[in-house]
């Protein structure tokens, strides 16, 4: 067990003290009511219609399941099954074993591997699903455990027995300060098993299903949604790479259903060409900053757990490990999934990636999404949707990047296949948070027109969102034709296409101006609202923004400054410095975030003073024009104290995460724990990480000293590293 009280400076550690009475193993966790679980309300790939039918495919033709294909015009997922081998499949008979038939001995060297074969399930009573493993022999391999989110455990499956999995990941530190592990009591026999379960689960070495319950069969599933990837259209698309196993209800709110999704578990029908795989590299930067973006406020989608496959190679720029990551969310569903089923007009993809559009599908999905994931009012009762579902979707997406814009943060590929219906950031790949701050830096090396640079990220936002009312115009102008009632099943069938086209046009001029201001309106709200408690501010006067924020953002590009360092520095400043009786203090402070630059040899230092100055005296005036709303005596230690909380200490920089992998990558038990320090940093961002207020840092010791240096802009040559897209 964990003692806490050794590590007075890590504010959050999931300790085994915790009761365990209530929580259950991963394979007994509920399941949701039939009505809210997606594959039994949406529509499946029709070869494999049910999970039972699916069950018999993996028996007997799995290689179906692997192969690249597009699906029928109505389906919206598909059955699969993890499997996270290497690709091209290394498929040759063992000694003695003939294969005359090349293709039966295809289909038995996979169905070998596959997850056919039941075992017990560990601990707990409840109606569980039952756990299926590949054959003995013929998948065995390394599945190393090496990050576990206790952020994610809390808030989305607080009844989750993990075993002593916390435990096997060791100490969090950054260092060897703390020397060798505690001694820990040997675990039981149950938690050991659980904690296998969960790494056998989670790592897609096993699978859970049940294809027998009448009232909820259950299989894994990948998503099938397409997309216009760099404003080109890029036809059926899906997720090549990511199976959703699990869904379950939260136990507070029963209608709350979060899906687990396993990223990087072999190939689906949408892998294309590509491996279905993921690496430990670019799994530890998702990894991480799911958690980092929720301790910012801003939406995302949640992580659950890391686990490496090293026996698993994976070629990219060069030959890596294989890693399966867990992700959590209530929908995984994206504005491609839309766009598949009603494509944009005349757009056809070259190679024939691109089936016909079927609104029935549509229909379907809509009334799904805004039932079940959105959880709008009126459905229920036959009221339109179309409009409703498209302006709650741009509403959150709104308020989702004014947070980037707000925090720094850069997505790198904002492809409409990777915009979240429920506003949530997802798939990290190339992203990065402003280090100098350049509102023109592109994170993404490979986006050589610099479409998603930061600054472009709200127009780019907002075209998605175009897209998504462009593929339900057609429904949304039929509602409106029948007086404000949602169309029902059957509604397009024997409609011209010059009628769907009219409709098409007509939905769009319906929402486009509408959807527009809301976007707009609400972008600059939450940025503004984010801008004010970054600076402090209790009150939102009009002239603000031209006259605090946009200047000083200004100021920190024309003097190469550190985005995120000034806005945590400006906490410290005193409206008094600007008395002549503390023109020292001035001085010193301006001092110090002339520090917060890496070109201090190039720096206009006489120039840089003066702006900064100029700038602060406006800055002071306004603090001091909200005295009364403070209590005055308190003023300024009340608001050091939530401009410390609005501005993180600890940034998730390029430099931190390469050192990260580098660590992992180098020695796993070690790295691990330096990969479970950062994780609590990050879910801690704004604590004062490396004795902050300390200026004598000779009493500090190995771990702050650590800790601090975490907290800086590190290596010069990292700063604004730009990553790719397989980052």
């Amino acid at each position: 067990m964990i003692n806490s009280s050794r590590y007075t400076n890590l504010p959050f550690i999931l300790t085994r003290t915790m009761s365990t009475t209530s929580k259950v193993p991963l394979s007994a966790l509920p399941l949701p009511p039939r009505t809210h679980i997606l594959p039994l309300n949406l529509t499946p790939d029709p070869r494999t219609p049910s999970p039972a039918a699916f069950r018999q495919y993996q028996k007997d033709t799995p290689s179906y399941q692997r192969r690249a294909r597009l699906l029928s015009p109505e389906a919206h997922f598909s059955y699969v099954a993890p499997c996270p081998i290497e690709f091209p499949y290394r498929a040759k008979p063992e000694e003695g074993e003939e294969a005359t038939d090349q293709q039966a001995f295809i289909e038995r060297w996979l169905a070998e591997r596959e997850a056919l074969h039941e075992k017990p399930a560990e601990g707990g009573t409840s109606r569980r699903l039952k756990k299926y493993y590949p054959a003995e022999g013929k998948r065995d391999q390394p599945l190393v455990l090496i990050g576990l989110s206790e952020t994610g455990l809390r808030d989305y499956l607080p009844r989750l027995h993990v075993g002593d999995a916390f435990e096997t990941l060791g100490t969090p530190t950054l260092s060897d300060a703390f020397g060798d592990e505690p001694e820990r009591p040997a675990a039981s026999v149950e938690d050991i098993a659980i904690r296998q379960e969960l790494i056998d689960i989670l790592s897609g070495h096993a699978s859970l299903m049940d294809v027998e319950d009448p009232e909820t069969p259950w299989a894994p599933w990948s998503l099938r949604y397409s997309g216009h990837q760099f404003g080109t259209w890029a036809g059926q698309l899906g997720d090549g790479r990511a199976i959703s196993v699990l869904a379950t209800p939260h136990p507070d709110d029963p209608e709350l259903v979060y899906e687990l999704q396993l990223k990087g578990a072999g190939r689906t029908p949408f892998s294309r060409s590509a491996d279905g795989l993921a690496v430990v590299r670019s799994s530890i930067r998702e990894f991480l900053c799911g958690e980092a973006m929720h301790a910012l406020g801003i939406p995302t989608t949640r992580s659950l757990s890391l686990i490496s496959l090293p026996a698993t190679s994976v070629e990219r720029e060069r030959v890596e490990s294989a890693c399966v990551m867990t992700r959590i969310a209530p929908s995984f569903l994206r504005l491609g999934s839309f766009e598949a089923l009603n494509p944009p007009a005349n757009m056809y993809f070259f190679g024939g990636g691109q089936q016909e559009g079927n609104m029935e599908a549509l229909r379907k999905l809509g009334e799904w999404v805004g039932k079940r994931v959105l959880r709008l009012d009126g459905i229920d009762n036959g009221e339109a949707w179309g409009k409703k579902l498209v302006l709650d979707v741009a509403r959150r997406n709104a308020k989702m990047v004014a947070g980037w814009q707000a925090y720094g943060f850069m997505h790198g590929v904002i492809n409409t296949d990777n915009v979240s219906v429920l506003g949530l950031t997802i798939d990290y790949g190339p992203y990065a948070f402003m280090d100098v701050f350049d509102k023109y830096h592109i994170c993404n090396h490979t986006d050589d027109g610099g479409r998603y640079a930061y600054h472009a990220q709200p127009s780019m936002i907002m075209y998605a969102l175009r897209s998504l009312l462009t593929s339900l115009a057609p429904l949304i102008s039929a509602e409106a034709e029948k007086d404000g009632r949602a169309v029902v099943a059957g509604w397009a069938e024997g409609i011209p296409k010059e009628k769907i086209d009219e409709w098409r046009q007509k939905g769009v001029d319906l929402v486009k101006e509408d959807m527009e201001i809301l976007v707009q309106q609400t972008c600059a709200d939450e940025y503004s609202r984010i801008m004010h408690k970054r600076l402090g501010l209790r009150r939102i006067d009009d002239d603000d923004e031209s006259k605090l924020a946009r200047p000083l953002l200004e100021l920190m590009s024309d003097h190469k400054l550190d985005f995120h360092s000034t806005f945590r520095r400006l906490a410290y400043f005193k409206p008094s410095m600007n008395y002549d009786s503390n023109k020292a203090s001035l001085e010193d402070y301006i001092s110090g975030l002339l520090t917060l630059t890496p070109e201090v040899d190039r720096l206009d230092r006489e120039r840089a003073t003066t702006e900064l100055t100029s700038w602060l005296q406006t800055y002071a005036q306004r603090i001091e024009s909200e005295r009364a709303e403070w209590e005055d005596s308190s003023m300024d230690e009340e608001r050091e104290k939530a401009m410390r909380s609005a501005n993180p200490r600890f940034v998730l920089r390029q430099w931190v995460l390469e050192e990260v992998i580098k660590a992992v990558e180098r020695d796993m038990d070690s790295g691990k724990r330096i990969l479970r320090k950062v994780l609590q940093m990050a879910c801690n961002p704004f604590d004062a990480w490396g004795a902050e207020d300390t200026q004598d840092v000779t009493a500090l010791d190995k771990e702050t000293l650590e800790e601090r240096r975490f907290c800086g802009m590190g290596d010069t040559t990292m700063l604004g590293f730009q990553c790719s897209c397989s980052s």
